[in-house]
């Protein structure tokens, strides 16, 4: 079996297909040949029921003594014959090839006086042919006997012979045949896919764009090839977001680390005063902690993308959960934070991690936006949505499409200290919970509002 694995796959195909043909063939030659043994063998038992009845019919027209093979109908042409028995097993009359050796024992003999049997013989008197015989009581004028007639059977034997002759040259020969008829059908099936590995086998990541070979036809290779081809795709796309990820982020590693270097070559001169140089400090702990922040959300986004961000559910009192994130914020001079949840509402997830997504939500709203900021919550038709409203510009409608992309940012923020990990973030923890996060802005009043989605519990 294992060396039947390794062969080309046509190889097989065809192996397989030989195997089953051959089944099929010795099936239908053992069927036609033992139909026609049936077939031959009726024949021959109706001809001798006919030849019985005929012979009956002469020997209840004859005169008792008299011999019907010397010229009344009993003397047979060709290779039947036939003889009339008493009851006792003696010979009555006989057609002349048979000699005098009756055909039947008595122990024979009895059985026929009972019912008609037919019996076999490999050779009879005068022929060293096979015959069949047949055996049946009959009744003349004056005594009951005992009717057999015979024919022989070689020229069943010579046409069953030419039957199976035929069938042992002519079964090879269309087993040959439909073998190589199915070799050819298989590698015309597989020659798609053969091109397909081809190409497949040039395909680079430096050559983006090409895709392997699909034919028209609506078969399951072609579905093959459109699946592989829409995986190429996928890959693809995989790929350009993973440089454009290493690119954004070596970006956003690259203006802290300068920063940091700066400052603590300027830190290191001695000319500078001592409130100078706690200056520099405080700004290098600043872009020591913005690495930091950064690198832990490069660790969320990569432990994502292996799809095993760890998750610790339970149940939490939402109004509990945007309480905490508030409070970790408090209030920033003019920018009141306010919550607003009803007391029984609650969700199933970790709260680390909701707290980790609703905080990016508050930040950016604290960060960008205006005004007072509210976080607030809804239940409907099995989903709680969790609210972060500002009374900021907004954001450009055509950034909504791309707002949790990773390092996604509107241009107005560009200038700003943020990394555009965070919305990207509070999505993949939203759909971690099986939620969804989403952004919108507010016309009446004007912001914008923020939210997670989550399955209500």
């Amino acid at each position: 079996m294992h060396t039947l694995s390794r062969l080309p796959i046509r190889l097989r195909l065809t192996a397989a297909f030989a195997v089953a043909m051959a089944a099929v063939l010795a099936a239908t030659g053992l069927f036609l040949y033992l139909r026609l043994a049936g077939s031959l063998d009726q024949a021959i038992d109706d001809g001798l029921r006919t030849r019985v009845d005929d012979v009956s019919a002469l020997v209840r027209q004859s005169e008792s003594g008299l011999r019907l093979g010397s010229g009344h109908g009993l003397a047979e042409q060709g290779e039947s014959f036939a003889q009339v028995l008493a009851l006792d097993g003696s010979l009555l009359d006989t057609t002349p090839q048979l000699g005098d050796s009756p055909l039947l024992s008595p122990a024979e003999v009895a059985r026929a006086a009972q019912r008609p049997i037919f019996l076999e013989r490999r050779s009879v008197p005068g022929s060293d042919d096979a015959a069949r015989l047949l055996a049946a009581l009959t009744e003349g004028q004056d005594q009951r006997v005992v009717v057999v007639v015979g024919a022989a059977t070689e020229g069943r034997s010579e046409t069953l012979r030419s039957l199976l002759a035929q069938l042992l040259v002519g079964g090879p020969l269309a087993l040959l045949l439909a073998s190589a008829l199915a070799y050819a059908l298989a590698a015309g099936a597989l020659r798609p896919v053969e091109l397909m590995r081809r190409q497949a086998g040039a395909i680079s990541a430096n050559e983006p764009g090409r895709r392997l070979p699909v034919s028209e036809a609506h078969d399951e290779i072609a579905r093959l090839g459109h699946t592989l081809n829409e995986m190429l795709a996928r890959l693809e796309t995989a790929l350009e977001r993973e440089r454009r990820f290493v690119s954004d982020a070596s970006h956003e590693l690259r203006t802290p680390l300068a920063l940091l270097k700066t400052e603590l070559e300027l830190a290191l001169r001695h000319t500078r005063t001592r409130e100078e140089l706690e200056a520099a400090l405080r700004s290098a702990a600043e872009e020591t902690d913005r690495l930091a922040r950064l690198a832990e959300d490069l660790l969320v986004l990569a432990r994502a993308d292996q799809g095993r961000l760890p998750l610790r559910p339970s149940r939490i009192a939402v109004a509990e959960l945007l309480r905490t994130v508030a409070s970790r914020f408090g209030d920033q001079g003019a920018r009141r934070i306010s919550v607003e949840a009803p007391a029984e509402l609650a969700v199933t997830g970790d709260r680390l991690r909701l707290e980790q997504a609703l905080g990016n939500l508050l930040d950016n709203a604290l960060r960008h936006g205006s005004g007072a900021v509210a976080l607030t919550a809804t239940a409907k038709a099995g989903i709680v949505e969790l609210h972060v409203l500002d009374e900021g510009p907004g954001v450009p409608d055509e950034f909504l499409a791309v707002a949790f992309e990773r390092f996604s940012r509107p241009d107005v923020a560009r200038s700003g200290d943020g990394t555009g990990l965070g919305l990207a973030i509070a999505r993949l923890i939203a759909r971690a919970h099986q939620g969804e996060a989403r952004l919108a802005n507010r016309r009446d009043p004007r912001g914008l509002d923020a939210w997670l989605e989550l399955p209500a519990p």
